[in-house]
């Protein structure tokens, strides 16, 4: 927490460069840049590992934007975890969001538009995943895991969770790999932009 505190005001794109983190490559952008500055800076190799980053905990980063109020705003949904089939039989506290969320430390970033020509890192903040939470996110986990069981997982779409949505994860429609999601309410309740 002290080494990404410390990055308060720092713009993650000339680390991003220090750390040798492709931003942008063949016109694309690179989704995860920013995460892996980050990630790089704390000593941590790329992985795609389902297990917390450090051992012990997750690190996220989330983008904000100005609204035209001049007010900060999440600009998306914030990428949990990728989940499969096996939701149908795996309990909330032995899945990989619940593993995932109770060691959460996000990082905040400005986003300031799609060249992203510097983007400066704005808060640090841990998740607290207490017991009115951990009963909210459970609930989302197991509407999730009952529509998969009743209807097929093609069946689980967006449209469920009040604070973890799960929805289709990669390029275009029609994808097959799911992830949990943070709906922007969520994380605008961590950071408490309200």
């Amino acid at each position: 927490m002290r080494a990404l505190q410390a990055l308060v005001g720092t713009d993650l794109r000339a680390l991003a460069e220090r750390y040798g983190v492709v931003v942008w490559t063949g016109g694309r952008l690179n989704k995860g840049w920013a995460g892996q500055t980050l990630e790089r800076h704390l000593g941590l190799a790329a992985n795609n590992d389902h297990a917390p980053d450090f051992g012990d905990w997750e690190l996220k980063v989330v983008p904000l934007m100005r609204a035209p109020s001049g007010e900060l705003r999440v600009k998306e949904t914030m990428a949990i975890t990728m989940f499969d089939a096996s939701i149908v039989s795996t309990r909330f506290e032995d899945s990989a969001l619940y593993q995932k969320l109770r060691s959460l430390v996000l990082v905040a970033r400005i986003y300031e538009g799609p060249a992203e020509p510097r983007s400066l890192v704005w808060g640090v903040d841990m998740f607290d995943l207490g017991p009115d939470m951990t009963r909210l996110i459970r609930d989302d986990y197991r509407r999730v895991q009952e529509t998969a069981r009743i209807y097929g997982l093609d069946s689980v779409t967006g449209r469920l969770g009040h604070l973890v949505q799960p929805r289709p994860k990669g390029a275009g429609h029609g994808s097959t790999t799911r992830a949990f999601y943070a709906r922007s309410r969520l994380i605008a309740q961590i950071f408490d932009l309200h």
